[in-house]
């Protein structure tokens, strides 16, 4: 048995996805319905135009003749009158009925024609409107669940997942949907409208030429139905190319000052330019496609009008149909191509929706590694002993373990110091005490509670991080200080700022806690971040405090100010300090020494100075030297 190609699982899989987008419009209930009400109305008055066209050609056809003849009724002689007549295919009533009613009959089919347009342009403008504003809707809410999902996933899914391919889905995928909820929908049911009554209506007024045309119709739905399988995964692969793009143009900007650093100019623009290049080939794989559609589309359309020339001109000749019955017929064999033309733009928008749906519900339908259980509970207020359990973790589709076997305890109060090399798995154990990551095996606890059986809001309520990587938001600094606490006084705020040494420098910018910080604190040093990102910490007053080697980017002077601030602010609650300066851990209560992911020794620092090579090491090519110097810095209070 042979299995479905990958285009055809991506166009199935596409068409659900799709179709579960539409799904959305159910949330507005009778709104959803009224451009397509509205649309059904602006057909039908659309329809009845040739039929007014007709008339109007039929009145003054007939009104020439009458005026030509009734002028002269009396020149004929009465036995031959009715032999003229019924050759001219009237009776004198009629005649006489046109020569006196012509002028109001032509007027009476202009009305018409305008009362027609005007209630289809009204209708039009409703369906539009409204249609828009549906499509809006399922936009604003497709947007928002995006964003809900990105911010619940966990950790290792952004580890794997490219930023521009996540900002990509939230923008261009999700507009390519709207369009097609908002126009390309209502655009095919609107085609079907017209085809249907279209039909309708020329099977009963000329069935024999009706059938002369019809045969072309499969034809061109077919070419459609082959077109629309061809062209969804080439849109699939222009939405890739896109968000590769998107990708590096992010990482570009985002290192902008690293690229400049290193006179890399020259080879991100390489690099943007093939990305660029391979998309514009993909769009011009799609370009060529449709350049083809479309010449087959007017091929068929002029087949079908070269058809009802020539029979419905033998029916003229032969006295079976009239000249306004014959316009009537080919403008009706206009509304029934119009749809088959349009429905040239409406595969081009569902096979972009259709692509587009897939990538944005393959986000939605994403599971995170790190979740609330079912039964998860609040985590009551903690007093802060934090315990691993023979913990190994490893990550997504990494073989080798990062963490082996890591067990300690920290009683509350107390202050853990993690020590080691780089990648020794130091920020790894800190990830997961506030869950953004959970233990392949083994158990991590607070207050003998397992984390993975409380809910994640109440755990990281009550837990102040700094991390390695200092991220500020843009908006002012008294927002970024009270990020975490949106409602802290101005009072707390300054104390906050106080006790991370922030308070001073804030002060000597013209706007002091308004200044704005610009995007991700490019007004700001690296030491003023730092600081920032403390006092947002301090602010929530947290049980438990992580400081993943908060003074990294600091000076000596102010490292010393940061930690004498922090020795006083520290008492009383769970730390879980990462310094790569030694000065920094030595007057911890447990120093955990770190190899390769493995707890390699733990104790205090006299303890470890007997019992730890490793420790030792890093006490005499650290801490020797600094103590050589003019000043020595405060070690943090236990």
């Amino acid at each position: 048995m042979n299995r479905p190609s990958a285009d055809k699982v991506s166009l199935q899989r596409g068409n659900q996805a799709l179709g579960r987008a539409i799904r959305y419009l159910a949330a507005y209930k009778s709104l959803a319905a009224l451009p397509y009400l509205f649309l059904l109305i602006s057909t039908l008055a659309m329809l009845m135009v040739p039929r007014m066209v007709r008339n109007i050609i039929d009145a003054v056809a007939r009104g020439v003749i009458a005026n030509t003849i009734v002028p002269r009724l009396g020149e004929i002689p009465a036995a031959m009158l009715p032999q003229a007549l019924a050759q001219l295919g009237v009776t004198q009533e009629s005649l006489l009925f046109d020569y006196q009613n012509s002028q109001r009959m032509l007027i009476q089919a202009a009305a018409a024609i305008l009362v027609f347009a005007i209630l289809r342009g009204l209708f039009s403008f409703l369906h539009a409107y409204w249609a828009e504003r549906n499509s809006q809707s399922v936009a604003f809410d497709l947007r928002n669940e995006l964003y809900a999902k990105i911010q619940s996933l966990s950790f290792s899914y952004h580890d794997r997942t490219q930023t521009g391919q996540l900002m990509i889905r939230a923008t261009d995928d999700v507009e390519k949907v709207r369009l097609f909820i908002g126009q390309g929908l209502l655009m095919a049911m609107g085609a079907l409208v017209l085809l249907a009554g279209t039909l309708i209506i020329l099977f009963t007024t000329n069935a024999r030429l009706t059938l002369v045309v019809l045969p072309i119709l499969p034809v061109a739905l077919i070419l459609f139905m082959v077109f629309g399988r061809i062209s969804q995964p080439l849109f699939a692969r222009v939405q890739m190319r896109l968000s590769a793009l998107n990708t590096i143009l992010q990482e570009n900007l985002a290192g902008i000052k690293v690229v400049k650093a290193f006179t890399r100019e020259r080879e991100e623009q390489l690099k943007f330019d093939h990305a660029a290049d391979q998309l514009m080939k993909q769009q011009l794989v799609v370009a060529r496609t449709f350049s083809i559609l479309f010449p087959v589309v007017f091929l068929v359309g002029n087949l079908g009008q070269a058809l009802v020339l020539y029979y419905g001109g033998g029916q003229i000749l032969a006295g079976t149909l009239s000249i306004g019955a014959w316009q009537e017929f080919s403008l009706y064999m206009i509304y029934i191509f119009m749809p088959l033309a349009q429905l040239g733009m409406i595969i081009t928008q569902m096979s972009q929706a259709s692509a587009s749906a897939a990538r944005i519900f393959e986000i939605l339908d994403a599971r995170s590694d790190v979740t609330n259980q079912p039964g998860a509970t609040d985590l009551p207020q903690v007093q802060g002993r934090v315990t691993f359990e023979n913990v190994f973790f490893r990550y997504y589709n990494s073989g080798e373990p990062v963490l082996k076997n890591v067990s300690f305890e920290v009683q509350p109060g107390q202050t853990l110091a993690l020590l080691g090399a780089t990648g020794s798995g130091k920020t790894t154990i800190i990830n997961m005490l506030p869950r953004f990551y959970d233990p392949t095996e083994g158990r991590v606890l607070v207050d003998g509670v397992d984390l993975r059986q409380v809910t994640l809001e109440s755990l990281r309520s009550q837990i102040g991080i700094v991390l390695q990587e200092t991220t500020l938001f843009t908006g002012t600094i008294r927002d970024n200080i009270a990020f975490g606490r949106p409602e802290a006084s101005p009072e707390e705020v300054t104390a906050a700022a106080q006790a991370a040494a922030a308070h001073d420098f804030i002060l000597e910018f013209p706007e002091g806690y308004d200044t704005l910080v610009g995007e991700r604190g490019s007004t700001l040093s690296g030491g003023q971040k730092q600081r920032i990102a403390i006092a947002r910490a301090l602010l929530l007053d947290p049980r438990i405090l992580i400081l993943d080697d908060s003074t990294s980017s600091v000076d000596l002077a102010t490292e010393v100010r940061i930690r004498e601030a922090l020795s006083r602010l520290m008492q009383g609650r769970t730390n879980l300090v990462i310094a790569q300066r030694i000065s920094t851990v030595m007057n911890a209560d447990l120093i955990l020494v770190l190899d390769k992911g493995q707890v390699a020794a733990q104790g205090q620092h006299d303890e470890l100075m007997e019992s730890s090579p490793i420790y030792a090491e890093i006490y005499h090519s650290q801490l020797v030297g600094d103590l050589s110097g003019d000043a020595e810095p405060s070690a943090l209070a236990a």
